[in-house]
């Protein structure tokens, strides 16, 4: 009988001690209240929690990778876009995680999507698509001082998408194009004018030996000779006659 009596209080405690074990993994903590009240972070590995006087929160410390969903932005030169970002951050303090915030995912989610509208909304179009490794910066610090009190480092962010609509897209194209056509007007212009300035000073040298300038007109008359399917008529220089006028008034 006495036995028996006993059976249902050791039943019930150790029914109490396996409830009171708990393990955790290395890469969480347990924040450990006792009557409510906060009394220290335990972990990893086997601790106690006593039932009924004890509550315990798990916190991961892993990277945790949050999604941003699509914002909408519009940007300062009034260009409307979708933009879409992903977030790399992890608990660093499970004290403040747990106590400082309510729900430390779910406000940095609604933080990151605030922060990233802001953010570009002070920027451009091109800068947006040009300079995204700038941006993603701006907006990791911004969100790593404001995340700082709830005990969260935010370790990277990275914009995925910048979505415009098909009018947007048509008009970058013809801007494209279009600087591809000045910038092919400009390399013209400026091989017109080096060949110019060339042309220049090749005839500054002619000018001062007319032996050569009579050599030139001769090789031009000799390129000539060799399509013999055209008549060519050409005033004869008095450069190459003028030897033979003068022979003939001295005899």
């Amino acid at each position: 009988m006495f036995i028996e009596l006993l059976a249902g209080p050791i039943i019930l405690v150790i029914a109490l001690l396996v409830s009171a074990i708990k393990i955790l993994r290395e890469y969480v903590r347990g924040v450990i209240f006792t009557f409510g009240r906060f009394t220290g972070v335990k972990g990893p590995g086997l601790i106690l929690v006593i039932p009924g006087i004890q509550k315990m929160e798990r916190v991961d410390l892993r990277v945790q990778v949050m999604d941003v969903p699509s914002q909408d932005v519009i940007s300062r030169d009034n260009v409307s876009v979708k933009v879409n970002a992903v977030v790399y951050f992890r608990v660093i303090d499970p004290e403040k995680a747990i106590i400082q915030v309510e729900e430390y995912r779910m406000a940095t989610s609604q933080l990151a999507q605030t922060t990233l509208r802001s953010v570009l909304g002070q920027h451009e179009l091109d800068e947006m698509l040009a300079e995204r490794d700038k941006l993603n910066d701006d907006v990791r610090r911004i969100l790593d001082a404001q995340t700082d009190a709830w005990g969260i480092k935010v370790a990277n962010v990275e914009i995925k998408h910048v979505d415009l609509d098909e009018s947007m897209v048509r008009a970058i194209a013809r801007q494209a194009e279009a600087e591809r056509a000045r910038r092919a007007k400009v390399i013209h212009a400026e091989g017109e004018q080096q060949a110019a300035e060339k042309l220049m000073q090749a005839a500054g040298v002619l000018s001062q030996e007319p032996q050569a300038l009579q050599l030139r007109f001769l090789e031009t008359l000799t390129a000539i000779a060799g399509d013999r399917t055209s008549t060519v008529v050409f005033p004869l220089p008095m450069d190459l006659i003028e030897p033979l006028l003068q022979r003939k008034r001295s005899s």
